[in-house]
């Protein structure tokens, strides 16, 4: 077994978190990845918004190959999106967050 030393364990995990924050949805399970600023910019447009929307939806648009957000008042809504990547039309739902506890919503 080999070990590390916590000087060089933390750097490592430190610089691995910072990309993880940076950098959303980056991996093979989703089709790009997602600025920390612009998904905190979504996040705030949606809770500054004169609409009561609750949920902030992540929605890959296929024909122009990038995210956009949906904003939603209640959980029905969400039904209307099929998940990436068995959406059969032009847009599919990759994550759903509540706009002000900022938590991932898996449940609908």
């Amino acid at each position: 077994m080999v070990k590390y030393s916590v000087e060089f364990t933390f750097p490592i995990l430190y610089l691995y978190c910072l990309y993880q924050i940076k950098n959303m949805f980056d991996g093979p399970d989703y089709p790009s990845s997602i600025k920390e600023d612009q998904f905190e910019a979504w996040l705030e447009a949606g809770r500054a918004s004169k609409i009561s929307y609750h949920f902030l939806l992540i929605v890959w648009n296929v024909y122009d190959e990038k995210y956009i957000p949906v904003y939603t008042e209640t959980r029905e809504e969400i039904r209307n999106y099929e998940f990436y990547p068995d959406a059969k039309g032009s847009e599919a739902l990759i994550a759903v967050y509540d706009l002000y506890s900022e938590s991932r919503i898996t449940a609908f």
